[in-house]
Formats: C-alpha cells, sequence, structure tokens
C-alpha cells in the first residue's frame, strides 16, 4: 500500500532588495532623521571674581558711569555680587571708592558741559528766541546732578552756608547751592548772547 505524500511547505518569497529611488521620486522616510535643534542652555551672570572684570568696573566707575549701569553689561556680575566682593576684599573697596570720587568729578565736569552748550533756538512772532523748554531741561539735569553729588560728597558737593547777623537783627542762615550759582551764569550768559544778536 502506497504511502500518503506529505503536504509540502509553500516556499518563503524573496526579499525585496533595497534600491535608491530614482529620478523624480522621493524616498518615505529618511533612514537618518535629522536631530532637533538644541535649545541653548541659559548662561547666569558671571559670579567669579577677575582682576580683568575689578579693573573694568574702576575704570567706568571713574568716568562717572553708575555701577548698576555697567552691571546691566552681559559680561558683567550682578552688582550684589561686587558689593560681596568688596566686603571680603579690602583693597578693592579702597580702589571703588577711589574710582567713585574720580567719577563724582567727572560728573561735575558734565555739568559745566551741559550749562555750556547753546539752547537750541525757535522762530516765533517775535522773532527768534531761545527755546525756554529746552533751557528747563537742561536746568534739571543739571540741578539732579549736584543734588546726587551733595548726597554723596556733602564735603566737596554740599550746599554752602553762611551765617549773618548782628545784635539788632537775628542770625540768618543763607544756602546757596551750586545749581543755583552755576544757572544763574548760565542765564546772564544767555541774556548776553540774546543781546549780542539783537545788536546785529
Amino acid at each position: 500500500m502506497a504511502k500518503p505524500e506529505t503536504p509540502r511547505k509553500p516556499a518563503k518569497k524573496a526579499a525585496k532588495a533595497k534600491t535608491a529611488p530614482s529620478v523624480g521620486e522621493t524616498s518615505s522616510a529618511p533612514e537618518n532623521p535629522p536631530e532637533a535643534p538644541k535649545t541653548p542652555k541659559k548662561m547666569g551672570r558671571p559670579s567669579k571674581y577677575t582682576p580683568q572684570i575689578a579693573r573694568e568696573i574702576v575704570e567706568r566707575l571713574s568716568e562717572g558711569i553708575p555701577l548698576w549701569e555697567i552691571c546691566r553689561d552681559d559680561h558683567m556680575p550682578a552688582w550684589r555680587t561686587i558689593y560681596d566682593w568688596m566686603e571680603r576684599d579690602a583693597e578693592l573697596s579702597a580702589w571703588i571708592a577711589r574710582a567713585r570720587e574720580l567719577g563724582q568729578d567727572a560728573i561735575a565736569e558734565d555739568c559745566l558741559r551741559i550749562i555750556d552748550e547753546e539752547p537750541t533756538k525757535v522762530i516765533s512772532e517775535g522773532g527768534i528766541r531761545y527755546d525756554s523748554a529746552f533751557v528747563q531741561w537742561q536746568k534739571n539735569r543739571v540741578e539732579q546732578r549736584l543734588k546726587l553729588l551733595a548726597k554723596w560728597n556733602p564735603k566737596r558737593y554740599g550746599d554752602r552756608v553762611q551765617l549773618a547777623g548782628d545784635a539788632d537783627q537775628p542770625i540768618k542762615i543763607q544756602a546757596e547751592t551750586q545749581a543755583e550759582a552755576m544757572f544763574e551764569a548760565l542765564l546772564k550768559n544767555i541774556e548776553l548772547k540774546r543781546q549780542a544778536n539783537g545788536s546785529r
């Protein structure tokens, strides 16, 4: 008696070879997709003391630039950090104190520059005249600077106090600020220029 034949297993299909896409065809998915751009890490302000940063701070303070403005630069530490350095380093504290004194002189000289600047002129019905709003603005700029100088260094830039009186009149305290004296000179200078222009 003949043996029954066992069913044959179907032959495996040959794997298709990968072929590069022809011209005009695009691949469905790239083999190596590009990585997403990495978000740069936020860098905090430097807090480590370096002689270069200390030197720059001292130089800019001596030019009359406030500390808070210096610390706004990205490469500068926070102003609290600088005060921490000053507490730990007496020599740095002395250098900064000296630089601030020089900076106060620079601010005072800047007041003279503002005062010497000729006011802008405007045309009105009465002719050409100086802009009173510009003069007032310049006056406010100088006054605020001088008030700060008087607070920072009252011995050099404070009000000048004089005592006057006799037996018949009580003693009066007369105080004349440098801002008032400087602007009296400014107004006299403007008046002289106005008269000179009118005589032409």
